[in-house]
């Protein structure tokens, strides 16, 4: 059995008095009882995006949030399926998802080992989500693993005064279909002093994917009771999924990207002659996870708040992979003799698995004085995770089934501990300090698969301060911060090179926000100077995951501009962009068996240019149509800008239309949606990677680097319609 191990103490978040009263009103936004700590308001040095529920139900037809998110300034989203499910990432500022701090009620989401956050374990999440907050660049301080690209808040559903029941459903292109029930019991009060409310969602979703054999049946749950009076809320929340997705994450090179983009090399059987001989059906990722959150608010009174929160997270599964001419000597087989000839390759089938733990606890007290708001915070988190991988099959060689060939244990313990507080000088200048210390304890021990022995073992000790002013005007405002960042590497990072050191980073960001009735401008440039950045190389492991090396000295410089146009009551234009210069600087890189300096080079995954656009116009308050659109530039897979390495630019526009007819007979109202993806049928590539290895086969006297690409391309044309019943 497994053992849940909670570790108590005050955690994020606050209830202002007019907060608690609210509760006995319309609705309880949770994102300001159970976020506070790990967000930042409006008026903050700090880069923001805030994503409401209504603009997530306008799109939300079964697609992950990075693609949800695609739309914010300077991010571009991946799918490896092609159209959005299963597999998704997101990058911000050329930065990829393992640099995206994620969290869920201030708890943290992301991996503790790849650091990535695996939105295929949770689909449908976007449907119990009241609110996202994305802050660019390292942010205020939070939870989990150091953000270097981004931090995204995420806050689940509030408590809603009257019952409800929603019915979902949406399907369209690739054999798409979603469905989802929604439900709730409304504030129920009580003679006593406490009050409390229920809500729960189940949802389906299938898809065949855009690439060939990328299906994916996923499957969740979310669940939450709450209690509460006029000081205390007590909100316990479960959610996780199960996801069963062919494996899509193997890319195609640009010969078969030109003549059959769709094709799917996961999977391929050869027989003995080297000739293609179908595909094993059971080429899938497999996993499940299931989160627990137990949260505590409390107004102890004086203007003094705070919050516990206990978490719980548990995660297991495998991907399934059939070998071709498995070499015997990384399985741990004897070679064999078969007619007279030695045998030591064998077709086998492999279960990968990954089962883990990960629990603690996030905590903050916040108290507010007449011109200071001050918060003090923290968590507590260790992760238990077991690696091992199984032969299920093979031709030759393995007389057992379910043999291990590799077995290594990780284990992390992190700790932070932040204290935040802004000062209101006078009615036009506001100062901001955030002090953050954050221990990371990690060992990797066992055996890899080859084999090899692995004894990891890395402590580190940061301290990252960050302080910003912000002056303000009757229409405009400015803000000048500074913040520092580290980040330790990731699983795959120390074992691809035992020397691996964690990086820094110093973000320097001035901005300008200008607003009246009809028009809102936000602009802001950015400095990012980096230590030992851990840049992707353009390599990744066996189940697709980023390799990253430390590069010495690079930067990322740019700016950014987010605007929304108010033309009338019926026309609005939200346009942004952003312009940015990412560098390594004094490149070297071993080439052609030559250290060669290939100067100020570009950053992997960083396009100098992205801009997005919505157009929307709403005719009536029942009808709106909205076209999306988004510019990406050019952007190279590799560090040292070969041609080979690049991505080329792209842009494309969704066309998205809702009509809600409302009604009081057996419905509240019904809602149809549609959305038509990539309208003008572009086909287009926005994630890849680049691989090079030394050739000295071919003359021992001549080293010689053979460098190769893998392209993930995008789905065409396509579409999803949905219906919304709410009752």
């Amino acid at each position: 059995m497994k053992r849940i191990i909670f570790i108590c103490a005050m955690c994020i978040g606050f209830v202002s008095i007019a907060q608690e009263q609210s509760i006995l009103k319309d609705t309880i936004d949770l994102d300001e009882v159970l976020v506070k700590a790990t967000r930042v308001d409006e008026k903050a040095p700090f880069v923001q995006s805030n994503v409401t529920k209504e603009e997530i139900e306008s799109r939300n037809l079964g697609q992950d949030i990075p693609v949800l998110l695609n739309f914010l300034p300077n991010v571009v989203s991946t799918s490896d399926a092609g159209n959005g499910i299963g597999y998704t990432g997101i990058r911000v500022r050329g930065s990829d998802a393992s640099r995206v701090n994620v969290t869920i009620n201030g708890v943290p989401l992301n991996d503790s080992e790849s650091h990535g956050v695996f939105w295929v374990n949770l689909p449908d999440f976007a449907s119990s989500t009241q609110s996202m907050q994305l802050q660019r660049g390292v942010g205020s301080s939070t939870n989990g693993a150091g953000a270097f690209g981004a931090s995204l808040s995420l806050s689940t559903n509030g408590i809603r005064e009257k019952a409800f029941a929603e019915v979902g459903f949406s399907g369209g292109s690739y054999n798409t279909f979603k469905a989802n029930a929604q439900f709730g019991s409304g504030i129920i009060e009580s003679k006593g002093k406490f009050n409390s409310e229920f809500t729960g969602r189940v949802s389906t979703i299938q898809s065949d994917g855009y690439i060939d054999r990328a299906a994916a049946d996923l499957r969740s749950v979310y669940l939450s009771a709450s209690i509460f009076s006029e000081k205390t809320l007590i909100k316990a929340i479960a959610f996780g999924g199960h996801e069963v997705t062919y494996q899509a994450w193997y890319g195609i090179d640009e010969e078969t990207l030109e003549t059959d983009r769709t094709y799917n090399p996961a999977g391929e059987i050869y027989d003995e002659n080297g000739e293609l001989n179908g595909y094993y059906q059971n080429q899938v990722d497999d996993y499940k996870q299931d989160h627990y959150q137990l949260h505590v608010n409390h107004d102890f009174g004086n203007e003094w708040t705070g919050n516990l929160a206990l978490h719980y997270t548990y995660g297991r599964g495998f991907y399934e992979q059939y070998e071709n001419d498995a070499d015997f000597e990384v399985y741990g087989f004897d070679p064999i003799n078969v007619d007279g000839e030695e045998i030591n390759t064998t077709d086998l089938v492999q279960r990968k698995w990954l089962d883990n733990d990960f629990y603690g606890t996030t905590f903050s007290v916040l108290k507010n004085f007449e011109k200071v708001n001050f918060i003090l915070g923290g968590a507590f988190n260790q992760y238990d995770g077991d690696h091992f991988g199984e032969v299920k099959w093979a031709k030759y060689g393995s007389e057992s089934i379910d043999q291990r060939f590799y077995d290594n244990t990780g284990k992390k313990t992190d700790f932070n501990m932040y204290a935040k507080a802004d000062y209101a000088l006078n009615t036009n200048w506001s100062l901001f300090g955030d002090l953050q210390y954050r221990y990371v304890d990690y060992e990797v021990l066992g055996t890899d698969e080859g084999p090899v022995t692995i004894d990891i073992k890395d402590e580190n000790n940061f301290f990252n301060p960050k302080f910003g002013v912000s002056y303000f005007m009757d229409k405009s405002s400015f803000f000048l911060s500074y913040a520092k960042g580290h980040k330790e590497p990731k699983r795959a990072d120390y074992l691809a090179n035992n020397d691996v050191k964690p990086e820094s980073l110093d973000d320097f960001e001035l901005g300008w926000n200008y607003s009246t009735t009809n028009f809102r401008l936000k602009t802001n440039i950015y400095y990012m100077n980096y230590v030992d950045q851990l840049v992707l190389t353009g390599t990744i492991d066996d189940v697709g995951n980023p390799i990253a090396d430390n590069i010495g000295n690079s930067y990322r410089l740019g700016l950014e501009i987010d605007a929304v146009v108010r033309f009338s009551e019926k026309f609005i234009w939200q346009p942004n962009l952003a312009v940015s210069t990412n560098k390594n600087i004094d490149k070297y890189y071993e080439f052609d068996g030559e250290l060669t300096n290939f100067g100020n080079t570009d950053l992997a995954y960083s396009p100098n240019f992205i801009a997005a656009s919505n157009i929307r116009y709403q005719p009536t308050e029942s009808f709106q149509i909205s076209l999306l659109s988004k510019y990406v530039g050019d952007q190279y897979m590799s560090n040292i800008e070969l041609e080979a390495s690049k991505l080329d630019a792209y842009f494309v526009n969704d066309l998205q239309v809702s009509y809600e007819i409302k009604t009081e007979k057996l419905f509240k109202s019904v809602v149809f949606t549609g959305l038509v993806n990539n309208l003008f049928n572009v086909k287009y590539v926005s994630n890849g990677y680049f691989y090079t290895y030394d050739d000295t086969w071919t003359d021992p006297d001549q080293v010689t680097t053979i460098t190769g690409a893998g392209y993930y391309p995008q789905a065409e044309l396509n579409f999803l319609l949905g219906v919304n019943l709410k009752f």
